[in-house]
């Protein structure tokens, strides 16, 4: 059975489809944790300008005048505080990870009881099948004994025809349990994902100690540990605690924002010189109160090129901006964000108590279901032995003829439908403790 259930779950479509739902969630849950860092971004233009401009070598504008520019930054943002927004978040996106796992598990758990439910649907059916081959065996003896009893003249033919009749209805006996033993195959590799049934069999294991009666634990002692171990209950508790989470982003954003903001730049024109020598006169620009003339120097400078990287390096320039926001009025969307998602964790509040409530309640049919099912294979395999035991006594009697046919078809009948209800309560204990063993976080098999 292990086996088939680990195939079961390699296969599944819905299975891979969770798994890449997961990793969706796992590139989410990174995507988030890479925006807490400082952004960097880097640009560059280069443009033409004609006509009327600015000479930046002598702040003078000039005519018609052609000039090529190219502009280089490299700037830098980084959020100091937004209320603890980006922390929470990735709090959120961790515990929805989290919660998309134990959904993945809990489909896995799922498939497991399907697949260990149709395996031991197969047991039954190979089981029965069997019983109505036997069945089909000894009727073939009765009419073997009867025809030589008919052919001495010990008996009429009337009891070689209703016995042959009955032949007939324990060969639909055996087509019937071979149908329904391949419509259990039929379901078993649906759930394997098989695309014909081939040669497929399975296994028959030896059931001796599996049909050993075990001491169940309490109905609490079995919830205790499926509320620890099920993801159906883990799950839900991760919701509860991402939809926490996003109360507590919407409530960050009450709260200031400040960000820090770093850019360098520079600039390059081709029309921009710089200076290389002076060439200086001393002229008279005026006199003071006691006459005396006063001179000064007025250069004339003498320009050249001014390359491409000497530009770069002259015009670069650093700028740190510091920006506060702070929420005052916002037409009450921060409000309403707040109490939509407060609704939110209530609702998943209310979905785990569903969950914890439902789960008890399965443990408890279940729990019920196995004490029943032992005590019906009890009482099934009693009322086998003394159905076998009638069966044997009627069959003696109708061999030196104290019963007729129909009297003694009665009694096979009756044993065939207790041998029926006997693999039918077996097969049932086994499921139901199964079934409690998965909840106690146990591996499903046999």
């Amino acid at each position: 059975m292990g086996k088939c259930i680990n195939y079961a779950i390699g296969h599944n479509i819905k299975v891979k489809q969770k798994e890449l739902n997961t990793r969706v969630n796992e590139n989410a849950l990174l995507q988030i944790k890479l925006d807490a860092l400082p952004s960097l971004n880097a640009g560059a233009s280069h443009g033409f300008s004609f006509g009327r401009t600015l000479d930046e070598t002598t702040y003078e504008f000039t005519q018609d005048q052609e000039v090529q520019s190219s502009n280089f930054s490299l700037s830098s943002n980084f959020t100091l505080f937004n209320g603890f927004q980006r922390w929470n978040a990735i709090n959120r996106h961790r515990f929805s990870l989290k919660a998309s796992l134990e959904r993945l598990e809990r489909l896995r758990n799922d498939i497991s009881l399907n697949v260990a439910s149709a395996y031991l649907q197969i047991l039954f059916g190979l089981e029965l099948l069997e019983v109505s081959k036997n069945q089909l065996d000894l009727i073939n003896q009765e009419v073997e004994r009867i025809r030589k009893l008919v052919d001495a003249g010990s008996l009429a033919k009337g009891n070689l025809l209703e016995i042959q009749a009955q032949v007939a209805n324990e060969e639909l006996n055996v087509v019937n349990a071979r149908n329904q033993l391949r419509s259990s195959y039929i379901a078993l590799i649906q759930l394997l994902e098989i695309d014909s049934l081939g040669d497929f069999e399975i296994l028959q294991p030896n059931l001796g100690k599996v049909l050993e009666r075990e001491p169940l634990l309490s109905v609490d002692n079995i919830y205790e540990r499926a509320r620890e171990n099920l993801p159906r209950i883990k799950g839900a508790e991760y919701d509860l605690k991402s939809r926490e989470e996003a109360l507590d982003i919407a409530k960050g954003k009450l709260s200031p924002r400040l960000s820090m903001n770093l850019t360098y730049g520079t600039r390059y024109s081709n029309i921009r010189q710089r200076i290389a020598n002076f060439d200086s006169l001393t002229v008279p620009i005026g006199f003071t109160e006691d006459r005396r003339d006063v001179f000064t120097y007025r250069a004339f400078p003498e320009y050249e090129n001014y390359p491409f990287f000497d530009q770069l390096e002259d015009n670069a320039s650093t700028n740190i901006m510091f920006n506060l926001s702070i929420p005052i009025f916002n037409g009450w969307q921060v409000q309403r964000s707040i109490s939509n998602a407060r609704v939110d964790v209530l609702n998943a509040r209310y979905s785990l108590e569903g969950e914890e409530n439902q789960l008890y309640k399965d443990i408890q049919r279940a729990h019920d279901d196995a004490n029943a099912s032992w005590k019906k294979y009890q009482a099934a395999k009693k009322t086998v032995e003394s159905m076998q035991e009638a069966f044997k006594y009627t069959k003696s009697k109708f061999e030196v003829g104290m019963v007729n046919s129909v009297e003694f078809n009665t009694a096979k009948n009756n044993l065939i439908r207790t041998q029926s209800e006997l693999l039918q309560a077996k097969y049932e204990y086994i499921f139901n403790t199964r079934i409690l063993y998965f909840y106690q976080g146990k591996p499903i098999n046999i």
